[in-house]
């Protein structure tokens, strides 16, 4: 099953192939823009910065359903929804050997996960090294002190690292809980305090959108004051004043995931590991920063569906390394492109794509210019209504199948999906063309 062609990079004294490293730095409820080398004149991103100019950034990687079980489950069984049939946070139904730790541990590596799970209880026997937590900012540990989840996430990272055995070829996921909020605490987001002072004299800029008026735009079944979207933008982005504490504790979560990173990347240098580690940084989902009046995430907005990807891949040409791609990528194409990195064939179940031909080739692939995004209902349509899409770079196709609603935004012209075309008979043969094609990939997402 291992193409030796294709896995191994050459040791320093070329005398034998040496497997890829894989390390995944996976953080959570961090939209594609959250990123200073993405635009943000904001928030301090250094060190993922800094990969992006020594890998490829692709600048419209997205998830194909915007919620933190479905999407991981997405990444490690490279499926959609329909297919591994993890609706909303309990186990995926897809086999473990067809998912990509399944498969790379069947070939050799060691395998391990720190952080999120949320997909059911971590099966701790199907790795070599597992360490599961979420939920809390701040976290007990056994002598009774507190530790931050974000530091707690370094540790366990850095103890899989030095403990390693030597003679396998390893990946590590890092499932970072921030900058998800702590939904039962008032305060949401909580740094640690050396963080404090990071945006302290900054007003975070407020997006047009983030307005009462785009908010009764919305469909009246969720722009109403029952939706949770709603509940939360009353939690976070209700006041001005609250808008800016939120935000800035929310971006110094993110500034503590890049820290972190950081001193992962550098014990991988450290050991001498950094020139045969494939490194990923991504998210499972956006993030509504009060645009269209809401918060959090679930629904086809771009605020929502859109993520970052960085890929740092050791067979990169020195000139390939800085760009970015525009192509669209998606959560479950990762984990084929991890197994290609690692010579391992990826099953045939796998409905994702292998990245690697976007940035090894010399001639550009085929590759998408659109898909299918799917989301359930949770609780009831009150709470979260299911939401569907078909999402192109100039037109995206919004179906809410409780209410047989369709919205149709013209991407090009109205970035930010304001204006609702639906009921436009100028646009009615695109709405047709629309509506046809989302059947399609509806249909083959099975």
């Amino acid at each position: 099953m291992l193409d030796s062609s294709q896995a191994f990079a050459a040791s320093d004294d070329q005398t034998a192939p040496t497997p890829m490293n894989i390390l995944l730095l996976y953080a959570d409820d961090w939209r594609h823009n959250t990123l200073g080398v993405a635009g943000n004149s904001v928030v301090k991103t250094p060190t993922l910065d800094q990969l992006a100019t020594e890998g490829v950034r692709f600048t419209h990687n997205c998830v194909t359903t915007s919620i933190c079980g479905i999407s991981r489950a997405s990444l490690f069984t490279g499926q959609w929804m329909s297919r591994h049939g993890n609706r909303s946070f309990k186990p995926w139904q897809t086999a473990w050997s067809e998912t990509f730790p399944g498969l790379l541990r069947e070939n050799g590596y060691y395998v391990g996960h720190v952080g999120k799970w949320h997909n059911g209880k971590l099966p701790a026997e199907n790795f070599d090294f597992s360490r599961s937590y979420y939920g809390k900012h701040w976290l007990k540990q056994a002598d009774g002190s507190k530790v931050h989840v974000t530091q707690k996430n370094e540790n366990d990272a850095m103890d899989f690292l030095r403990t390693r055995p030597t003679d396998k070829p390893f990946c590590l996921t890092v499932a970072f809980f921030a900058t998800h909020a702590e939904d039962s605490n008032p305060l949401q987001f909580l740094p640690q305090p050396e963080s404090m002072e990071l945006y302290e004299n900054v007003s975070i800029p407020v997006a047009v959108n983030a307005t009462q008026e785009s908010f009764e735009r919305l469909p009246e079944f969720v722009g109403n004051e029952k939706n949770e979207g709603r509940n939360r933008w009353h939690w976070r982005f209700d006041t001005p004043e609250k808008y800016q504490s939120m935000m800035k504790n929310y971006y110094r979560l993110a500034t503590e995931v890049d820290t972190t990173c950081g001193r992962i990347l550098a014990e991988l240098k450290e050991q001498g590991l950094a020139d045969n580690t494939l490194v990923i940084f991504t998210t499972d989902n956006g993030y509504y920063h009060a645009e269209h009046g809401l918060a959090d995430k679930w629904y086809p907005h771009q605020e929502s569906i859109r993520v970052p990807l960085i890929v740092n891949d050791p067979r990169m040409t020195k000139s390939t390394r800085g760009q970015t791609k525009d192509e669209f990528t998606l959560n479950v194409d990762l984990a084929p492109t991890i197994l290609a990195a690692a010579g391992i064939d990826a099953p045939e179940t796998m409905q994702g794509s292998d990245l690697g031909s976007l940035y090894l080739s010399e001639e550009k692939p085929e590759w998408r210019d659109e898909f299918f995004y799917e989301h359930p209902m949770l609780k009831s349509t009150d709470f979260i209504p299911a939401s569907e899409a078909l999402v192109r770079k100039d037109w995206k196709y919004f179906y809410w199948p409780e209410f047989d609603r369709e919205q149709l935004f013209d991407l090009k012209n109205d970035p930010i999906e304001e204006n609702d075309l639906a009921a436009n008979p100028m646009h009615k043969d695109k709405l047709i063309e629309m509506r046809k094609r989302f059947a399609q990939l509806k249909a083959s997402a099975h």
